[in-house]
């Protein structure tokens, strides 16, 4: 009973981890992408640290958890870890690009053709 517990209070507070680093990525207002990018990585290194603490607490090798032979790298925290490190990281570098061609074509967008 208390490994259940354990393991679902671990899961939220690696999706937790991972929303936080979300959103220090994309959605923080007047900052620059270095300064984006920095802190996207320690918060996204940070959620990295919780997800594999979970993924250890979804391997615990008690005699009740059905999942105590399995591989850290394929429990669900780990896994959706590892997705939505992808995704931020996709995510960030499109949002660089865009916003550099943004600044790029600034001069040439006046208030007549809008």
């Amino acid at each position: 009973m208390f490994l259940d517990l354990a393991k679902a209070i671990s899961f939220f507070s690696s999706i937790l981890a991972l929303y936080h680093a979300s959103i220090q990525a994309f959605f923080v207002p007047a900052a620059r992408w270095e300064e984006r990018l920095v802190m996207a990585a320690a918060r996204l290194g940070f959620a990295a640290c919780i997800c594999f603490l979970a993924g250890f607490v979804f391997t615990w090798p008690a005699r009740s958890n059905p999942d105590r032979f399995q591989r850290i790298t394929t429990t669900l925290p780990v896994r959706l870890f590892f997705w939505s490190a992808g995704g931020i990281v996709v995510l960030f570098l499109c949002s660089w690009y865009l916003a550099d061609l943004a600044q790029q074509a600034g001069p040439y967008v006046s208030n007549r053709t809008l």
